[in-house]
């Protein structure tokens, strides 16, 4: 199966990391990645967006009108990218709106999650579980296995953070869907 995926947010919050730790499981899958970025003005609180396809594609910009899922990290995005989601596509967007689920968007308030948790750096980790449980690109074990790899150096607690909140995005939006 192809997927286009735009993965958005603004400087620091992990979007780049995201793009690589999804680009990474899909190719332990033996699946064809092309990703591409641009960062902006992102040490500034900038937009920074990148574009992650797999499958037989030859390019790796995504047009507008042709992403399977836009995922924003920051509300404030959402406007912003809209325009690359094809019909049909699907939106998971880092809001504490639950009043605004429409027919492309579900949001998801990883913000009030990682709070919770206790959990702030790993914002960015909830949201792509999020992702993941609404499109399965890849199986949520593979990134649990890159999300290992990664932080093989980091202290036990760290990795466990991490995990925790990759299955907390992905079991908040498997249980609204």
């Amino acid at each position: 199966m192809n997927y286009q995926i735009v993965i958005s947010g603004v400087g620091g919050q992990g979007v780049l990391f995201v793009t690589r730790l999804l680009a990474q499981a899909c190719m332990d899958d033996n699946k064809r990645v092309l990703t591409s970025e641009t960062h902006g003005m992102a040490q500034r609180g900038g937009t920074v967006i990148s574009h992650l396809k797999v499958g037989t594609f030859k390019s790796p910009l995504i047009r507008p009108g042709n992403a399977d899922l836009l995922v924003a990290l920051k509300e404030e995005n959402y406007p912003q990218h809209r325009g690359f989601l094809r019909d049909g596509g699907k939106a998971i967007v880092n809001s504490d709106e639950k009043d605004v689920k429409s027919v492309d968007l579900t949001p998801v308030d990883a913000d009030a999650m990682a709070l919770q948790d206790n959990n702030l750096p790993s914002t960015n980790l909830y949201m792509l579980g999020a992702a993941l449980g609404s499109v399965p690109v890849c199986s949520l074990d593979r990134i649990k296995g890159q999300i290992e790899k990664v932080f093989s150096a980091k202290s036990d607690a760290v990795r466990a953070n991490a995990l925790l909140a990759l299955e907390t995005g992905y079991n908040h939006t498997c249980k609204e869907l």
